[in-house]
């Protein structure tokens, strides 16, 4: 007799092959739309894929698909419920525009003319983000046939945002706005990708980000270096003062009170990080890099996806032409971004900042700081029940075990968050070589049928394992 996980397994993936070359025709349709939210003359075109996205929801199956209007451009939303009092709620979120691309940038072939090659979808938004929020589509309706159910085992949610390649700019008061409807007791972000093809992966975090400009103004104007030098403060001295007090000799952030309320790596997430086949030398030729270098007691996985860092963006001031001209310069300045981990806070981190900066600067030079506005830190706990829901779910589509991987960049999901009080998994199946934002950005198919897969396994996980008191 065959097991019932078994028997699932089998139904979901029958069910997957007899809608693939359907489901990729879609997925194609989709991706002619070029919807990038960059350029003003895309603006209708980012309207129509929102508009494309909306009738496909609605035509899979779910009862709500709106498109929701911003200063911007606009977001979907969509909701199909349970019916089950007891189910959780599941809000999934990726963005449906696109970066840039032009045959001219180095494609192959058209950007947005998509193309199979060796079992690869070549288009712009194939791996980022069309493909990974459309297979959420079949993942649905497999899940629905192999069970046999007229509706997903959770209450399903979708936002779709349309401006997430332009900085999410209208994002946090679209969410806001609207925060009531997207209640949810947890959020799955598609927007991610996995360590390799052969190592499927599941992301429990993303670092938050701050940024700021510091300014420093000395004399009124450029003045003589002969005539004044030595005898007042030099604002181009000052700044590279600044920056070499950034961090101290062992690589550690120097700002008095920024690593306050740093969430430390376990022992545990420490093993499981060197459980991943992490090649160093090979890090370092796509970093196009020759040695690493980062806060000492912590391998290179840690300090990129685990530990907060300062970096220096860009720094100037004075002259910068050809030969010399002798002055002491007006004024000078420095980028700094900083990377944040749970448990800091952006605003308690921007207020060290500046208490440091002026610390750092003699009298005579007046220190302008000006911050952009943050992003926030987002970790999910080892043991989440939907975050075990997600590596199940994973497993059973990839039949390997599921390792455990964070993301040292940043992005929207910590609004969501944060406004709405919910976790945040990440289900995502590109890999590196997919090409986010270059030339010849593609998807690999068997992958992106993996997530169809574990889209189809994850509802009747979450909606089994995780349910609330009656």
């Amino acid at each position: 007799m065959s097991h019932p996980v078994d028997n699932a397994v089998s139904a979901v993936r029958t069910y997957i092959e007899q809608h693939r070359a359907a489901f990729l025709d879609d997925l194609a349709e989709w991706l002619r739309i070029p919807s990038v939210s960059a350029q003003p003359d895309h603006a209708t075109d980012v309207r129509r894929s929102a508009d494309w996205l909306a009738a496909k929801l609605k035509e899979t199956g779910f009862p709500t698909a709106e498109v929701w209007p911003t200063r911007g451009a606009p977001a979907v939303f969509a909701e199909w419920a349970s019916g089950d009092p007891q189910a959780p709620t599941v809000l999934v979120y990726g963005h449906h525009d696109v970066q840039p691309a032009a045959r001219e940038d180095g494609w192959t072939s058209e950007p947005f003319d998509p193309v199979v090659r060796e079992n690869r979808l070549y288009a712009r938004g194939a791996a980022d983000d069309k493909g990974q929020v459309f297979f959420h589509t079949l993942g649905v309706r497999a899940h629905l046939a192999a069970t046999g159910r007229t509706a997903p085992a959770v209450n399903l949610k979708l936002l779709i945002e349309g401006e997430e390649e332009s900085g999410s700019p209208h994002f946090r008061a679209l969410v806001e706005e609207h925060a009531e409807r997207l209640t949810a007791d947890a959020v799955v972000v598609s927007d991610t990708g996995m360590w390799s093809e052969d190592t499927p992966t599941v992301c429990t975090g993303m670092r938050g980000l701050a940024e700021c400009e510091i300014r420093l103004h000395g004399p009124d104007q450029d003045i003589h270096s002969g005539s004044f030098g030595g005898a007042v403060p030099n604002p181009a001295t000052a700044v590279a003062r600044l920056v070499a007090a950034l961090h101290d000799e062992h690589a550690r952030v120097a700002i008095p009170g920024f690593y306050d309320g740093v969430a430390e790596l376990t022992d545990r997430e420490r093993e499981l990080f060197a459980e991943l086949p992490f090649d160093e030398r090979q890090w370092l030729r796509t970093a196009k890099s020759y040695a690493a270098h980062g806060e000492a007691g912590h391998t290179t996985l840690e300090r990129i996806w685990a530990r907060p860092t300062a970096e220096v963006n860009g720094i100037g001031g004075g002259y910068q032409g050809p030969g010399s001209k002798t002055i002491i310069p007006s004024s000078a300045m420095v980028k700094l971004s900083f990377r944040l981990v749970a448990g800091q806070d952006p605003d308690q981190v921007e207020k060290a900042v500046r208490a440091w900066a002026d610390e750092q600067v003699p009298a005579g030079i007046r220190c302008e700081v000006v911050f952009g506005s943050a992003t926030r830190p987002c970790l999910t706990p080892l043991d989440h029940p939907a975050l075990r829901s997600v590596v199940r779910a994973m497993g059973r589509a990839f039949d390997k075990p599921v390792r455990f991987t964070r993301e040292g960049g940043s992005g929207p999901a910590a609004d969501l968050q944060e406004v709405l009080g919910t976790p945040v998994l990440f289900l995502g199946i590109s890999v590196p070589s997919d090409g986010w934002h270059a030339p010849d950005e593609k998807v690999e198919l068997d992958l992106l049928l993996k997530g169809v897969e574990t889209s189809a396994h994850l509802w009747g996980d979450l909606g089994e394992h995780w349910r609330h008191a009656p």
